[in-house]
């Protein structure tokens, strides 16, 4: 009994003196027991083998041409296989006499598919909405596409069919925003589809239409987008204008922008073609062939509004059209969305042969022959690339509109015309802003470029599509000396034309032929020109001035490019989303690359002369904006900010681009503007103040107070033969490094007399020595006249002058 009471306090001592190596020791019995029922559980599944199938094995097999490599030589047909048979007997091999091989992968990737549009439209409740595209530069097919719409609009008023369509809405191509239409349809109501008609032309020179088409074939090819973005579309169709007197055929190039623009529609659209590629000759056939066009096209919606889709050989509507273009392989595509019509693609297969296949297409009774597996596998001909071009052939409608502008081009991509202001110097009605500001005499004065192409399509441009555009040079190069000696030859060209004009004064007239300033901002983009430097050299050399302007757009060419008299950026907008409407840049990184050229901007302006010029236009960059420019005017800290309002040219295109007289802004409202962005630039303590202006032309002058005053008196005319002098090394500038040593001049040390009183802010700005002149109806209404300058109620300033 003793012994039975001591056993469980024995037992309890035990456990106190042993419990952690017996915990310790189950633990580990535990894990050692559980990782071997783990690995023999695995051995097992390695271990165990297939069960024994029968030699032959019967499956139902159907090859489906899918599956098939894009460019096999296969044809499901030719391997005698019955698709439609329940089992079909295929013989298998026994495993163990297998020689296996490396696997061969072939096929495509299968995009994922877009919702059919087609399938989901609802002929009894949904509307089609037409949307015509066009692209012109002289007009022609601006008045096509009018045209084309106006029938259309007629037609579905009258048909049977008329609660089915809306009225047709055009667009220009060269004042939309791509991604608005071509990445996806536009956004609309439920029960409204879209059903896109293209109408363009075919140009041998660079236009909007080529931006167009590279947009086209890199939404294509970007991998962030669906393969067929547009799948949502009812439908499409082209017409193409050509000249069959330039390319007599299809492959010498005939409409060959307009059989780009549908190559690459159908394939964003999942080969949507409600009609075919229509195409006229400009000079011949080209109204017939326009008409059956539009009759096919509204056969086409027809049935779509009865609910029966495209047709046959359409997606939506029947198996999809078999092409040997369209259905090439990706990777094989075109690089070049303005290839070489002259290279046609072959038309013979490309074999898809695998290395274990290469014994079969040597006789085994021949000798063998030594194989290069490195470049065995066919592959496309890379395309040759194309030679330089002009940028504005002679024969080309550019060089025509240009030309009927009053342009002069000077060899292939450099212009020339005589300014307006030039005219009114001569006859002493007045000089342009830069005399005011800078001391600058238009009749001095030439207005030049050495690149015509530029990278915006600004609302606000006098050429309005008639210029090239690009992204890149791409083009023939015409030597800055041939450049130099064409622009001054011209130029003396045009002031010669003008000693018949009534009111010329001689001694005006005989200033005139010697060319003292060159404004580089007629057109285009000047620093686009590659070289830029040399030829800017060429002009200080012969004591010209220069006032270079860019679009801060290109900044590397900024970084590299030497000293001017003053350098000009055009500052459109004080933010991203405003630039893009009112500059319309052709680069996705267009803000970026603005952005970079105010650091460059900010960091030259020790070195030369830097302006913002502002082109204010209301109702795109003037409410609410006058922070926003002064964040940007307190990053690149330039000398000068020039606040201009826009001028309008008048011309139609101007109004399709959304611009029209409402847009121009009253002097009054320029100077009111100003006012705010001198008072907000005020309380960031930055040190800029109202210099100057020129009523006559809209234009205000904002400058820096430390580098831009003496005394107490605004000095922001230039003392153009110091700078010659500074640039020629004949004296020393005073611009240092940080050990001391003088590395150059800045612009400080070519400063020249200070600002005539006339011209300060408050008087109006136009010289005493001319004669203000007003159209009839245009002149003061009262002599409460100052300087010969209306007080504040002339719209858009040089609009009511008289020349």
């Amino acid at each position: 009994m003793d012994i039975l009471e001591r056993l469980p306090s024995e037992l309890l001592l035990i456990w106190h003196a042993y419990r952690i190596p017996l915990l310790l020791s189950a633990v580990s019995l535990a894990t050692l027991v559980h990782l071997t029922i783990y690995l023999r559980s695995r051995r097992r599944k390695v271990s165990t083998s297939p069960a024994p199938s029968s030699p032959i094995e019967k499956k139902a097999v159907e090859l489906k041409p899918e599956w098939l490599p894009e460019n096999t030589t296969l044809v499901p047909t030719d391997l005698n296989l019955d698709n439609h048979a329940e089992e079909t007997v295929v013989p298998v091999a026994p495993i163990s006499k297998v020689k296996r091989a490396p696997k061969k992968v072939r096929g495509r990737k299968i995009a994922k598919k877009a919702p059919d549009t087609l399938a989901s439209f609802d002929h009894r409740t949904d509307r089609i909405q037409p949307l015509v595209f066009f692209q012109s530069l002289a007009g022609t097919t601006e008045r096509y596409a009018a045209q084309c719409a106006k029938v259309l609009t007629e037609w579905a008023i009258g048909c049977d069919q008329a609660a089915s369509y809306l009225a047709p809405r055009v667009h220009d191509l060269s004042y939309i925003e791509y991604d608005d239409f071509f990445i996806n349809p536009p956004k609309a109501e439920p029960n409204v589809k879209y059903f896109y008609l293209i109408i363009v032309p075919s140009y041998n020179i660079d236009t909007v239409l080529d931006n167009f088409l590279q947009n086209l074939q890199e939404t294509h090819n970007d991998f962030r987008i669906d393969t067929a973005p547009l799948s949502g579309l009812l439908g499409y169709s082209v017409f193409g204008f050509g000249d069959k007197e330039g390319w007599p055929t299809e492959e010498e190039g005939f409409c060959s922008q307009a059989r780009e623009v549908d190559k690459w529609i159908a394939r964003l659209t999942g080969r949507k073609r409600a009609y075919p590629l229509g195409m006229g000759d400009v000079k011949s056939d080209v109204e017939m062939r326009l008409e059956e066009w539009r009759v096919g096209v509204q056969e086409a919606l027809v049935e779509i509004a009865a609910g029966r889709g495209l047709g046959e050989g359409v997606p939506g509507s029947g198996d999809p059209a078999e092409s040997d273009e369209e259905d090439l392989d990706i990777a094989e595509d075109s690089d070049s969305v303005t290839s070489n019509p002259k290279l046609t693609k072959s038309k013979k297969p490309i074999r898809v042969d695998d290395v274990e296949d290469l014994g079969s297409l040597v006789d085994p009774a021949s000798t063998p022959i030594p194989i290069d597996f490195t470049n065995y596998v066919s592959k496309p001909t890379p395309k040759l690339t194309p030679a330089p071009k002009e940028m504005v052939p002679i024969t080309s409608p550019t060089h025509a509109a240009l030309t009927k502008q009053g342009y002069t081009i000077i060899g292939s991509h450099s212009g020339v015309k005589i300014c307006r202001w030039t005219k009114s110097a001569l006859r002493g009605r007045g000089s342009c802003y830069k005399y005011s500001f800078y001391g600058i005499q238009s009749h001095l004065c030439m207005e030049a470029t050495p690149s015509l192409s530029c990278s915006n399509k600004c609302v606000f441009c006098w050429r309005h599509g008639t210029n090239p555009v690009g992204t890149t040079w791409r083009w023939i190069t015409d030597p800055p000396d041939m450049i130099f000696d064409g622009i001054t030859t011209a130029h003396y060209k045009k002031i010669k034309m003008m000693k018949g004009v009534p009111g010329v004064r001689a001694e005006r007239f005989a200033e005139a032929m010697r060319i003292r300033h060159c404004a580089l901002s007629l057109v285009g983009e000047p620093i686009f020109y590659p070289h830029i430097n040399e030829l800017l050299s060429r002009m200080h050399q012969n004591r010209i001035s220069t006032f270079l302007v860019c679009n801060a757009q290109h900044p590397a060419q900024l970084a590299s490019l030497v000293p001017v008299t003053q350098l000009y950026v055009s500052i459109d907008a004080s933010n991203k989303d405003s630039l893009r409407k009112i500059d319309r840049p052709l680069h996705r990184d267009f803000w970026e690359r603005f952005c970079a050229c105010l650091d460059i901007l900010r960091t030259r302006r020790f070195e030369q002369r830097t302006v913002f010029r502002l082109t204010l236009v209301k109702g795109f960059n003037i409410d609410d904006e006058v922070k926003g420019y002064a964040d940007l005017i307190a990053r690149a800290l330039p000398g000068f900010v020039e606040v201009k309002g826009v001028t309008y040219c008048g011309t139609p295109a101007a109004g399709s681009a959304g611009l029209t007289m409402q847009n121009v802004p009253f002097y009054e409202e320029v100077s009111a503007f100003v006012s705010a962005l001198d008072d907000e630039l005020a309380a960031r303590d930055l040190p800029y103040g109202i210099a100057a202006e020129h009523a006559h032309s809209c234009c205000v002058l904002l400058a820096d107070r430390t580098r831009f005053m003496r005394d107490g008196k605004w000095v922001t005319r230039i003392d153009f033969e110091r700078f010659y002098d500074l640039w020629e090394g004949k004296v020393q500038g005073t611009r240092r490094d940080e050990a001391g040593d003088v590395v150059g001049w800045r612009p400080e040390d070519y400063v020249g007399e200070a600002t005539p009183e006339w011209a300060l802010w408050g008087n109006g700005g136009f010289d005493p020595r001319d004669q203000r002149v007003f159209r009839k109806g245009k002149g003061p209404k009262s002599d409460a006249v100052a300087g010969g300058v209306e007080t504040g109620t002339e719209k858009g300033g040089a609009a009511a002058l008289e020349f």
